[in-house]
């Protein structure tokens, strides 16, 4: 392991052990990739393991063709949707997490998008304006990784950092490593917001435009 590979290792075992007490990343679920500038390798968790014991073995270097350059064992089932977002946009990190809360947001999706409207929240996706629209895709889910990579590689959005996978998950990119956690934090408040208005009638499931989640202060 050189020492790019330790500093990407070291990175994402960072983030693991911040978001995995949030129940971000249960039994061996979700997957942590970045990117190196430059170069396009990819440090990507490797499938299986429990992300809540990461370490720096866990964790295997790819060049953007997807062949393994160091590590043991197998990279992620789901390399295929981080390289495919590595492709279509200029993230340098995507986290991909398993939540109640993200689960449930897909079944309010209309079109294949999941609207949120006006909400401070949104800021931290980078969008500024009062009266914000952000339309995240979601994607159905399929057995195969490779078919569900190549519809995101139609439906993703550079400006909307997320996809959202039927009763799956979400996976969060950014620029950076910290640009993507920010992003993941937004995404995971903005889906539980949802998630509890619908519950408490907040936001009726029979207004004109149920997939517009429109913030009223």
């Amino acid at each position: 392991m050189n020492d790019n590979h330790a500093k990407a290792a070291l990175t994402l075992l960072e983030i693991s052990r911040e978001i995995t007490p949030r129940g971000w990343l249960r039994a061996t679920s979700g997957n942590l990739s970045l990117r190196e500038p430059g170069t396009g390798i990819i440090y990507i968790t490797k499938s299986g393991v429990n992300k809540e014991r990461l370490a720096p073995a866990d964790v295997i270097s790819l060049n953007p063709e997807g062949a393994v350059i160091s590590g043991e064992g197998k990279p992620s089932f789901e390399t295929a949707i981080h390289r495919t977002i590595y492709q279509t946009t200029d993230a340098g990190a995507v986290f991909h997490v398993h939540s109640v809360y993200n689960n449930v947001a897909t079944q309010y999706a209309n079109n294949h998008e999941l609207i949120f409207q006006g909400h401070e929240m949104l800021k931290a996706l980078g969008h500024w304006d009062e009266d914000a629209l952000v339309a995240i895709p979601v994607v159905p889910n399929h057995r195969d990784i490779n078919r569900v990579a190549d519809i995101i590689s139609r439906v993703i959005n550079p400006l909307v950092p997320a996809i959202l996978l039927e009763r799956h998950g979400v996976y969060a990119f950014g620029k950076t490593a910290d640009d993507a956690l920010r992003h993941l934090e937004a995404l995971e408040f903005l889906f539980e917001w949802l998630c509890l208005a619908r519950l408490t009638g907040a936001l009726s499931q029979n207004s004109p435009n149920p997939n517009t989640t429109k913030y009223l202060a």
